[in-house]
């Protein structure tokens, strides 16, 4: 019989063991997939503590202009490594359940602390699986926190406990690695079987999701919200016009762009950012959601803008949306990018004047940069000292 702590002893005897044992369960087939998992794992911790690094850069912090598509490498491969370790998380935890329900829980001090981090660990995987999803599809309704903060800190202690619980479970891992392969006694699936199994999810969820990014993929890619032809001008949209509470001020004949530095202050209206000489750049939008699309952009470069107003060279620029109520209404262009030819104040997408949607009057374009800091419905830009 197998025994069970507390109320899950309530469990019939048979039905607990379906549940507890399996012959496919071995430390071989944990260790493979814990291998993966944690390959996952790391690629997600990296590229996402370099999205909140290009996001919040701390003061040592330096993210180029150039290649123009590289946060849509790196973000796409965080989200698209995120979305393949959730048939892996479901496997691994399949694999040590049992264990999760030791009874008494811990022996003695130290493994008081192993089954801490293993606590935390689980604890952790969960939640950033979930609110990725969550975030992936816009849906912030279950969630009472701000995401992009929780997902960051809670990434830390994922990375603090997996280490822990590797150090613990090193040796069991080189062991059960190093030890030959003996085929479960099974007349169902066997454990070779169920990694194909697992790795074939991952990989149709991948296929399915991927084309967000990899835009030759697109057909495949049944799975992804935020599909190009979804929104106005052939272009994903995040937030509208009128869910920023920004439409009549976009639309107000008298808008003025306000440009100021060490030289003054420039008010200048769409007419006259239209009869400054335009540039026009082929460039992507990559969001934190994964998703990316490519669009041609025209418009002034900031670089030129900064230069009316006596920027010096090696300058940083400061720009304001008109949007009131957003964490993002703010965002910095550092010297890389605002003296970069290619960052433009853009009034025009794809030959067409901008969508309200997509930020008219202007809004900024800038190369390698996440579409959250792509500034919409431009008001203010101001030459830091």
């Amino acid at each position: 019989m197998v025994r069970l702590p507390g109320p899950l002893n309530r469990i019939h005897p048979a039905r607990a063991a379906r549940l507890f044992t399996s012959r496919l369960r071995s430390p071989q087939l944990t260790s493979r997939l814990g291998v993966l998992l944690g390959a996952a794992v790391a690629v997600c911790f990296l590229t996402g503590y370099l999205s909140h690094a290009i996001q919040h850069p701390p003061a040592w912090f330096y993210w180029p202009s150039r290649p123009v598509g590289l946060y849509r490498v790196t973000q796409g491969l965080h989200v698209a490594t995120g979305l393949a370790a959730v048939p892996l998380l479901a496997a691994k935890l399949w694999s040590v359940y049992p264990k999760l329900f030791r009874w008494p829980p811990f022996r003695d001090a130290a493994h008081a602390v192993e089954r801490l981090s293993l606590f935390l660990l689980v604890a952790s995987a969960l939640f950033q699986i979930t609110t990725g999803l969550l975030n992936i599809a816009l849906w912030y309704s279950p969630m009472s926190f701000f995401f992009t903060t929780a997902h960051y800190w809670t990434a830390w202690i994922l990375a603090g406990s997996l280490l822990i619980h590797l150090g613990v479970k090193l040796p069991v891992v080189r062991r059960a690695l190093s030890a030959p392969q003996r085929p479960a006694a099974t007349a169902g699936m066997s454990r070779r079987g169920l990694l194909t199994a697992v790795g074939a999810a991952a990989a149709a969820i991948t296929a399915a999701t991927v084309g967000q990014t990899l835009r030759p993929l697109a057909g495949l890619s049944v799975l992804g919200p935020r599909d190009p032809q979804i929104g106005p001008q052939g272009l994903p949209v995040n937030k509208s016009a009128a869910a920023a509470g920004v439409t009549a001020a976009a639309a107000d004949p008298g808008y003025r762009l306000e440009v100021t530095g060490p030289a003054g202050t420039l008010r200048l209206s769409l007419a006259d950012l239209a009869a400054m000489p335009q540039h026009t750049a082929v460039l992507p939008i990559a969001c934190v959601e994964g998703w990316s699309a490519t669009a041609t952009w025209t418009g002034v470069p900031i670089r030129e803008l900064a230069a009316a107003v006596g920027a010096a060279p090696g300058a940083s620029v400061r720009v304001t949306s008109l949007e009131q109520d957003s964490p993002y209404r703010i965002s910095t262009l550092p010297p890389p990018h605002a003296a970069d030819p290619l960052t433009l104040l853009a009034l025009r997408v794809n030959g067409q004047q901008l969508h309200p949607d997509h930020g008219y009057p202007c809004r900024i374009i800038a190369p390698n940069r996440p579409g959250v800091l792509q500034t919409k419905w431009v008001a203010r830009i101001e030459v830091l000292p």
